[in-house]
């Protein structure tokens, strides 16, 4: 465990005793908030912070970030608050340590949105202050080295989040070092197999030998030399996880991959950079399509360098950088590396430093108009993970946008109405459909046309998060205003039938009143819901009418609704979608779909289908995927109603003696209803049964899979969807067909 004196050590260079002061009464307070709290390791909780607190003294960032460092889970994890912290450290501190500390006081639905909007949170405080994602990075890269005493679902999971958003991150930052350690640690644990073979497989491969780097660094010290050029050359093996992604892009062994070692020159001007360029490629011969040249075309997040990939000594692929001192600063470092430690705005972006992150500009740009963050983190990821592409407009500007971006992503990034209106692209003066991917040094220029609007087709090829979101939102607004109109239409007609002006109700407000009573906002959502079919017509028609009328009118809804939607084995015994609550909405034709047969306890979510209601699926169902994200809608279980409800059983066993009284007896003890079944004998001597059968919710479903897979004449069961036909199911446990 680091020390506070060795942090101390390290920030001496350039803090000076006031600043080191701020960080020695940070250390004090954490080890007295965290007294007593121990880690998983068994080492005393304080050890985290402290490592934290080191890896930003390493990237020498500023007082204010290491003391974040080591504050930076009190407000999560202790009686500590954010006051508490303004009030000590000041203003700036407790901003960092706020933005850093997990929602944890608000209720989410499930885990995933509570963690999806952590992340939003997190990006936000990022864009007022860039230290947030510092001291973040720092935590999550302690987290993952630390990561072996989680439970192994646990280190799966971590390890994907920070695979997907924090490695990613990094990059995007310019962090090079934090950036391959965390995908090297990721890569640890979600592949642990092929990890452990590709350590031994790097380890042995003839060209990581320390003969062959020597080799290579004389022969370029001998070219050097004579030029009067002076420079700095190191030689090291990339990373576990570049290796391995290169080996699976390109189908290689790890005995075909010849470059495992990259080679960097570092000189001193960028005259130099461009005479070595000339010098390597007139020694070894250059790999065709292998040269980048990042110093006239830096990338997003400031990297400049000069690649080139050379057949050098013995026939070796060998990889070379060239760049200088500045550059290779900036490539280790990235933005902490551009770091004014004396401004008096520490930590903000200045206007050059948005020019530089325009990424992150424009997740401020279209994050503004999604509520869903589940939907923000999904699009961030997407955003994050591309690599770039830079195009030029026929003025000569260079755009830089995601690998296999299009015209449309183009459009959108010059402006919101030239997206919208886009009817066309020229790509190096020729006509293109608009899904034609862009590629580096296209010209395009974009043909606009006042008639033209979005269409849910460009959803299949656009690649930016801001031209998806401005799709979606154009699409749902589309959507919107025809739903009003078809649901003013609907109440009309329906109104006509029992008596009820409908214009007299918006103008005299009763419709408003009861949009309030129902918690929607004005006429328009009631509108909108009759158009979507959330609510009938004849229900907001029945409230609208007399007392008794009204009395009359549900009576007879409720008929219809019975008529309309008669019991199957989509629901519970009673009512189909009994037991399930929609957010804001009331009295909704409500079914549960037979491809999934979601139970209480599962996480749910809506469908609004056309003309059946709302039809409700498990979180995870297959089928989910391919439905319409804008008519999703959040669904929950409405209290502990004791009623069965349907789920299918998929058992393999040996075929013994007495395996289906076993079976039989545990499903008795356990209260568990058979309500049909299915048996077939297999060759090779097991059996496979099919139950379809009702439990009253998924903890009572799971208890009773966990004691049948106990049974030693039981070799496997699994949750299996309740099909009509029993036998069809037999040998499989794939979900059947969905429902929509």
């Amino acid at each position: 465990m680091i020390r506070i004196n060795e942090i101390l050590d390290k920030t001496s260079a350039y803090l000076n005793e006031q600043e080191q002061a701020i960080i020695t009464k940070a250390y004090v307070f954490s080890a007295a908030a965290h007294a007593g709290q121990v880690r998983l390791s068994g080492e005393p909780y304080l050890s985290h912070p402290l490592e934290a607190a080191g890896i930003l003294a390493d990237m020498r960032l500023d007082a204010a970030s290491i003391a974040s460092g080591l504050l930076h889970d009190t407000v999560e994890d202790t009686k500590a608050t954010v006051d508490e912290i303004e009030e000590l450290f000041g203003e700036e501190v407790a901003d960092i340590v706020d933005g850093v500390t997990k929602i944890s006081l608000i209720p989410f639905e499930t885990k995933e949105e509570a963690q999806a909007e952590n992340i939003r949170k997190m990006i936000l405080a990022m864009a007022e202050d860039i230290r947030v994602v510092l001291v973040k990075l720092a935590d999550r890269l302690h987290n993952m080295r630390t990561l072996e005493f989680q439970k192994p679902h646990k280190q799966a999971l971590i390890a994907q989040e920070t695979m997907d958003i924090y490695a990613p991150l990094a990059n995007r930052l310019g962090l090079h070092r934090i950036k391959t350690e965390l995908e090297d640690w990721s890569f640890r644990y979600l592949k642990p197999d092929i990890y452990a073979q590709l350590v031994e497989g790097v380890a042995t491969h003839h060209t990581v030998d320390e003969t062959f780097i020597e080799r290579v660094i004389g022969h370029l010290n001998e070219l050097l030399g004579p030029n009067n050029i002076k420079a700095r050359i190191v030689g090291r093996r990339k990373h576990l996880w570049s290796v391995h992604n290169k080996m699976r892009v390109q189908g290689l062994t790890i005995d075909q991959v010849h470059d495992l070692v990259a080679f960097r020159v570092i000189v001193e001007t960028i005259r130099e950079c461009y005479h070595v360029l000339g010098l390597v490629h007139s020694l070894w011969k250059p790999v065709p399509g292998r040269f980048k040249d990042y110093i006239s075309m830096p990338k997003a997040n400031m990297y400049q360098s000069l690649h080139t990939t050379v057949v050098g000594p013995g026939g070796e692929r060998i990889e070379i950088q060239i760049r200088t001192e500045e550059m290779h600063r900036l490539a280790e470092e990235g933005v902490a590396a551009h770091w004014k430690y004396k401004e008096r705005e520490r930590g903000k972006f200045n206007p050059k430093d948005v020019e530089r992150f325009q990424w992150l500009r424009q997740i401020m740009d279209w994050q503004r108009e999604l509520k869903d963050s589940r939907e923000f983190v999904t699009n961030l990821r997407f955003d994050l993970f591309q690599d770039e592409v830079y195009v030029f407009t026929p003025k000569g500007d260079v755009k830089e946008l995601p690998e296999g971006a299009t015209a449309v992503d183009l459009a959108f990034l010059i402006h919101t109405a030239v997206g919208e209106h886009c009817a066309g692209a020229k790509v190096n003066g020729k006509l293109v459909p608009l899904e034609t991917p862009l590629k580096n040094g296209d010209t395009v220029e974009i043909i606009t046309d006042k008639n033209r609007r979005p269409n849910r087709d460009w959803l299949k090829f656009v690649k930016t998060a801001k031209a998806r979101t401005r799709v979606k939102h154009f699409i749902r607004t589309e959507e919107r205003e025809r739903s009003i109109v078809l649901g003013r239409e609907m109440l009309e007609k329906q109104g006509r039938k029992d008596g009820v002006n409908i214009n007299k109700a918006i103008k005299d407000g009763s419709l408003l009143a009861l949009a309030h009573d129902m918690s929607l906002v004005g006429v328009d959502d009631i509108l909108s819901a009759v158009g979507y079919s959330r609510i009938t017509p004849k229900k907001i028609i029945g409230r609208l009418m007399p007392k008794r009328e009204g009395e009359e009118a549900e009576a007879a809804q409720a008929k219809a609704e019975a008529h309309a939607a008669p019991e199957t084995g989509a629901g519970p015994k009673g009512k189909p979608g009994e037991g399930v609550r929609i957010q804001g909405v009331d009295n909704v034709l409500v079914r549960l779909a037979q491809c999934c047969n979601p139970v209480p306890g599962d996480a749910i979510v809506g469908y609004i289908s056309r003309g059946r209601g709302v039809v409700v699926h498990t979180h995870d169902c297959p089928n989910v995927r391919n439905l319409e994200s804008e008519r999703l809608m959040q669904v929950n279980w409405e209290g502990e109603k004791e009623q069965p409800y349907p789920a299918g059983l998929s058992i393999l066993a040996k075929n013994q003696k007495g395996v289906l009284g076993k079976i039989s007896n545990i499903l008795a003890d356990e209260g568990v209803n058979i309500d049909s079944g299915a048996i077939h004998s297999n060759v090779d001597g097991t059996t496979a049964l099919v139950f379809r059968i009702e439990v009253r919710d998924a903890s009572h479903l799971y208890r009773t899979i966990e004691r049948l897979r106990k049974l030693d004449s039981v070799i496997d069961v699994k949750r299996q969807a309740v099909n009509d036909d029993l036998g069809s199911s037999l040998g499989t446990a794939e979900p059947g067909a969905g429902e929509a």
